[in-house]
């Protein structure tokens, strides 16, 4: 199963590096590893994400394999949410990819699509006043680490884009290996047994 993490300039890290940190923990815990990992950005190479901290996007949005969970996470996103060409991509990959979810903020860039009309979501609390005034059509649900319908996830805040991807882990293999990959983490969440 490939998943691909969408991140661009002033991405928040905890945001891309938490569930690729879950993902591949996960396939540390299987006999045979399940997920492949990417990192998507406009272009490939260097992205300067939040802090200073430089990193390396496997693929550019002209150039990558197939999907079959696309995660776009959370930042300054002003700036994206204005590029058309990154808006057409995702609204075209909302309709080619299985699975789709956002962390933080990054759900703005799904809901520029309209994919989300009509959907309960959720984003960091500091953004959900922005997010329903941006966004009308959206119900903004607070005070949930994640919200869920048929192929979308949303997640809350920095830290709760871990808690979604345990649930993805539920839903992709089973409850078993999202408890074992939190312990092994060490995450505080509804997966943790210690």
């Amino acid at each position: 199963m490939h998943i691909g993490i969408f991140i661009y300039a002033e991405a928040e890290v905890l945001d891309f590096s938490g569930p690729f940190e879950i993902f591949t923990t996960a396939n540390r815990l299987l006999d045979t590893p399940l997920f492949e990992v990417s990192l998507i950005a406009k272009q490939a190479g260097v992205v300067p994400t939040r802090g200073g901290f430089n990193v390396v996007a496997d693929y550019g949005i002209d150039n990558h394999p197939s999907f079959d969970l696309l995660i776009v996470v959370g930042g300054y996103h002003n700036d994206v949410m204005a590029d058309a060409e990154i808006i057409g991509w995702l609204s075209a990959q909302a309709h080619t990819v299985p699975l789709l979810s956002s962390v933080c903020t990054g759900v703005f860039l799904w809901a520029a699509t309209g994919i989300l009309d009509g959907k309960d979501v959720t984003t960091h609390h500091q953004d959900m006043a922005d997010l329903s005034a941006s966004f009308p059509a959206l119900n903004v649900v607070p005070g949930k680490r994640w919200v869920e319908h048929d192929n979308f996830i949303s997640s809350a805040g920095i830290s709760a884009g871990m808690d979604m991807s345990l649930r993805w882990l539920e839903k992709l293999h089973s409850d078993e290996l999202a408890r074992k990959t939190a312990k092994q983490m060490e995450v505080r969440s509804q997966y943790s047994s210690f």
